[in-house]
């Protein structure tokens, strides 16, 4: 019964939000291309609150609607430029993250353990009884694209890792996926620096993916050693 009752208050936020969306008509709003140049005017003209409502779209968009991650780093490099877009979709993202870890491990966790089950790959790296190595599995999914941002959230709040080290691990790891979409973003965008930008945002795959698999070899490495002690 109690396990009911917490997927149920979950299923209710995610209908308000839901309601929220038809009542204040969002989706269509933002579909309709021709409104693209009153967000970034009123951007301009309410700047601080548009900062503000750019993080109360991530948070919920990233925790609630489990929207793609790469959707807000692309919308806050449009609207805020590279750099502070990039730091707007840090902080926005990381608190996303951490609303979806306490949801996990406190309302959800019989849930989403199933789910998590069906990415084999996620679940085989995520789920380690060795605290030493909670900070590198967590650096090799966020820097790795190979595991989804969202379930990564979730999934998260049924290990035994801390809410601290989880806090402070996504926030540090998540740095060089936001800058490579915002800097590809605007390279996109601009035309007069585009070959700078999209240099810049190839060079940051490549480091990521090196780092990513040395990362993954060195736990690899790691777990084979001590399979071999015992």
């Amino acid at each position: 019964m109690k396990k009911y009752r917490k997927v149920f208050i979950f299923i209710l936020i995610i209908a308000v939000g839901l309601f929220l969306n038809r009542e204040l008509q969002w989706s269509s709003y933002l579909k309709d291309s021709n409104n693209l140049k009153t967000i970034i005017s009123f951007v301009h003209d309410n700047y601080i609150l548009a900062m503000f409502l750019y993080l109360v779209f991530t948070i919920i968009g990233s925790s609630i609607l489990a929207l793609p991650g790469v959707t807000f780093a692309v919308v806050a490099s449009g609207l805020f430029g590279p750099w502070i877009g990039s730091f707007l979709c840090l902080i926005g993202a990381t608190i996303g993250a951490v609303l979806s870890f306490v949801l996990s491990r406190y309302l959800l966790k019989d849930s989403i353990e199933e789910l998590v089950k069906k990415n084999k790959r996620l679940y085989s790296i995520i789920f380690q009884v060795d605290s030493e190595k909670e900070m590198l599995i967590l650096m090799i999914t966020r820097i790795l694209p190979i595991f989804p941002f969202n379930l990564q959230n979730f999934a998260y709040g049924i290990t035994n890792i801390s809410i601290v080290k989880y806090t402070i691990g996504t926030f540090l790891f998540m740095i060089p996926g936001i800058i490579l979409f915002s800097i590809g973003t605007e390279g996109i965008i601009n035309r007069g620096d585009r070959a700078n930008m999209l240099f810049i945002a190839v060079l940051i795959v490549v480091l990521m993916v090196i780092i990513g698999v040395h990362l993954y070899k060195k736990y690899k490495m790691l777990t084979k050693k001590e399979h071999n002690e015992r």
